[in-house]
């Protein structure tokens, strides 16, 4: 599904860096002239959610279950081992003290501006997009002859300041880390690592022989 592993960046208080962020994920179909409105994407966006305040709702199917199961020689239909899942979108922390009523107000403004901003561009371009049935008749495995490639941002914030002070923030955390570690690899179990990482694994140890008496 993903063309990489999971990565965390963190994202400062302020309400520009915030509001950005949640931007650019409303406007993946739109910015790259796939779709007319991000309510045209086809497959899994939170759009929807945002604007009726509504969770998310999706089915997953546990491959687990249906291979022992398989394994036990048992027939079953595709529905067998799915069971519903629900999302429920957490606020943007910037505007947690919004109503519903006005934070999906705010949601309605964001996408009615990537939408104008989007009519905008392909006036501008001539690009016309893709479409929803279009995108469907895609091969899933499918590769783009040419890829964007740029270094993903250690923090996102607004101000240069801000930046820099995160930045200030993860090269302590990293020497921090870095410290503990070196103490661990020494032989200090009660070595201190800093808040939200996770130890290095222990070199493994290898068994030894117990000595037990003999039962008559």
């Amino acid at each position: 599904m993903f063309a990489r592993r999971y990565q965390a960046i963190p994202i400062s208080e302020e309400e520009a860096a915030q509001v950005a962020r949640l931007v650019y994920i409303l406007s993946n179909g739109c910015k790259e002239d796939l779709v007319e409105r991000p309510q045209d994407w086809p497959g899994a966006h939170c759009v929807d959610a945002l604007l009726s305040g509504q969770p998310l709702k999706g089915t997953w199917f546990d491959r687990t279950q249906e291979f022992a199961a398989r394994n036990r020689g048992e027939s079953f239909g595709p529905r067998k081992y799915a069971v519903q899942e629900v999302l429920a979108l957490d606020p943007l922390p910037c505007w947690r003290h919004l109503s519903p009523e006005q934070y999906r107000s705010q949601m309605a403004d964001l996408v009615e501006t990537i939408i104008e901003e989007t009519e905008a561009r392909r006036k501008e371009t001539g690009i016309q997009p893709l479409g929803p049935a279009a995108i469907l008749a895609q091969d899933p495995f499918g590769q783009p002859k040419k890829t964007k490639r740029s270094f993903a941002p250690r923090a996102h914030a607004f101000r240069r300041e801000i930046r820099k002070a995160m930045y200030e923030a993860y090269a302590a955390f990293v020497a921090a880390f870095r410290d503990a570690a070196e103490k661990l690899r020494g032989g200090d179990r009660m070595a201190r690592f800093p808040e939200g990482s996770f130890p290095p694994g222990l070199p493994f140890v290898r068994g030894c022989l117990l000595a037990f008496g003999s039962v008559g």
